[in-house]
């Protein structure tokens, strides 16, 4: 991960301040086709993302690097499939575990 130019988190609503900047979201995937994602952003509201290279299915959640060409565009350098439970925190043998920091904890 490169830190010295770290990409700001955005949604929706703040895309518009960073267009032509690197940035990074988090998207529930509505449709997917030919390299083009329509996703819900955080906020509830819609983004397209292109060059998209991985299929992602309806439903999962996403998280996408890359540079915001419109106030409702990111144009993807790196994908991630989060999966269609983002987030959740699952119970598993008497633990609570987030899935997201399960490979930092120590047992």
């Amino acid at each position: 991960m490169d830190t010295s130019t770290p990409a700001p988190f955005v949604n929706a609503e703040t895309l518009n301040m960073f267009v032509k900047r690197r940035v990074r979201a988090v998207v529930q995937v509505q449709g997917n086709e030919g390299g083009m994602v329509v996703g819900q952003s955080t906020d509830g509201h819609q983004l397209t993302i292109t060059g998209v290279d991985i299929p992602i299915p309806v439903s999962h959640f996403m998280e996408v690097f890359g540079i915001a060409e419109t106030n409702q565009s990111i144009r993807a350098e790196i994908c991630t499939d989060f999966g269609p439970n983002f987030g959740e925190i699952s119970h598993t043998h008497g633990l609570l575990i987030c899935p997201f920091v399960c490979s930092t904890m120590n047992y």
